[in-house]
């Protein structure tokens, strides 16, 4: 009867020590919440040139707070502008040309080709007057008086006359007529063309501009005036102040007391008397193992589920990497 006895005294032991072990080293307070490490984190941003070229000038430097739109720095862009120069020159040229064609011809022209179709027709009735001169002498001398090569000189002179008033008066319709529409259709399409062109230079000379995206702090400033700069080779380092939270992680026996949106307080090392208002704003549907860098009182191989704390820092006193202990308020969520 003893043997049973204490194997049954050595079991209540065994429990009640892995139930003060539990409590003793569970993440909680004193009042019931949870208590969670972690680290800062935000976002950041490896700013770079839309295009390549030499750079000219940065405006920045490390620890320095931009503005969203802020021109943080500069290409070499001249021989672009050159060739911008060059661009709107040819727009211009072409213009001209479009008005020409669309004015159609002056009448100072149509004038002139009406000129031409009465001289032509002046010739052709010449050579006629002289051709019939000639037949009629020919007549009255029996082809004595005027020989058949003078004969055929005088027809193939009419000849040319008439196809001289008849190349004159089609000159004079086309000048009425004005230019082709196929000819205004490309003339219009040259036009669009060099517009193009420039608008292409434009935009590259704007790429010269590295802008800041967003509101941010230079964390790295990672080329200098007379680098050469590429789309793939950034320029600075951006860190994005807002958002901002706390990485933490939970483990499975804990998870059912965090929800979205739960109210918690946030405490750094340095200060931790004075605590950052947050609230949680993501929990990971996947379970991981717990990384190496998180501080956790659980085993290493022990599943955990990301939580992402977001706070509101507008004194910018988190910094990233920095370690942060999360109290979540017990309680519904906002």
């Amino acid at each position: 009867m003893k043997k049973p006895l204490i194997l049954f005294a050595a079991a209540a032991a065994m429990v009640l020590a892995g139930g003060w072990a539990w409590w003793h080293f569970s993440p909680r307070g004193d009042d019931g919440t949870l208590v969670l490490h972690g680290n800062v984190d935000i976002r950041q941003i490896s700013l770079a040139f839309d295009g390549s070229g030499r750079v000219v000038q940065l405006r920045a430097e490390e620890g320095d707070r931009v503005k969203a739109g802020a021109v943080l720095g500069l290409l070499d862009t001249r021989a672009l502008a050159l060739q911008a120069e060059q661009a709107q020159a040819q727009i211009e040229v072409q213009q001209q040309t479009l008005l020409r064609l669309r004015a159609g011809s002056r009448p100072q022209e149509i004038a002139q080709a009406r000129s031409r179709v009465t001289a032509a027709q002046a010739d052709a009735s010449q050579a006629e007057r002289d051709l019939e001169r000639l037949q009629g002498i020919a007549v009255h001398t029996r082809g004595r008086g005027v020989s058949a090569q003078d004969l055929d000189h005088a027809g193939s002179r009419l000849q040319v006359a008439r196809a001289k008033v008849a190349e004159q008066r089609e000159a004079l319709r086309l000048a009425e007529l004005g230019p082709r529409a196929e000819d205004v259709a490309g003339a219009e399409a040259q036009l669009r063309a060099f517009k193009a062109q420039l608008a292409l230079l434009q935009y590259r000379i704007a790429q010269g501009e590295l802008k800041a995206p967003v509101d941010a702090t230079v964390r790295s400033r990672l080329l200098e005036p007379g680098d050469m700069a590429t789309p793939q080779r950034p320029v600075f380092a951006l860190a994005v102040t807002q958002p901002k939270w706390v990485r933490v992680y939970v483990g499975e026996p804990d998870l059912g007391r965090v929800k979205p949106g739960q109210n918690a307080r946030v405490t750094t090392d340095g200060a931790p008397d004075r605590s950052i208002e947050g609230k949680v704003g993501y929990i990971s549907s996947v379970a991981e193992f717990t990384p190496k860098s998180v501080q956790t009182e659980e085993l290493r191989t022990s599943l955990v589920y990301e939580v992402r704390v977001l706070v509101e820092d507008p004194h910018d006193v988190l910094r990233l990497g920095q370690p942060a202990t999360v109290r979540l308020m017990a309680g519904a969520a906002q």
